[in-house]
């Protein structure tokens, strides 16, 4: 298994295209090292002791150094389709599906079916997120 942040800045788009061909969709999966700017309006936090700034997408620390991802799961769907030329199907096995099996939870987690953790994501042709159900518990967005 491999793990890659598809933000467009950790790994290069030709490389991703690399992975997925020497991966596949079942050994490759999408993670986010999400900081808090990804999920909140801030531009700026401290993480351990350093000030880390978002400017342009890019999260970096004082000497200018890459400090994380501004990315969240969908965007890190929508980015390994743009980015890696792979199908959605594809992008949302890798966001769903691998890492449970990586994670030895194929029996109750990563799929639509029943007797799993209802945990699911309903998105737009924009990518934009308009439900969550967590443990079954709807939310609307």
């Amino acid at each position: 298994y491999a793990s890659l942040i598809c933000d467009g800045l950790h790994v290069d788009a030709i490389n991703l295209r690399i992975a997925f061909k020497a991966k596949g969709r079942d050994r490759l999966m999408l993670v986010t090292d999400a900081m808090p700017t990804a999920a909140s309006g801030i531009s700026t936090f401290e993480l351990s002791g350093r000030t880390i700034v978002l400017h342009e997408g890019r999260l970096t620390g004082p000497d200018g150094t890459l400090a994380g991802a501004h990315l969240t799961m969908i965007g890190a769907v929508q980015n390994a389709v743009a980015f890696m030329g792979v199908s959605l199907l594809d992008a949302l096995i890798m966001a769903s599906r691998t890492p449970a099996h990586f994670l030895g939870l194929e029996h109750s987690h990563g799929r639509i079916k029943p007797g799993f953790q209802a945990d699911y994501v309903a998105f737009n042709d924009d990518f934009l997120v308009t439900d969550t159900w967590i443990g079954g518990d709807h939310q609307r967005h």
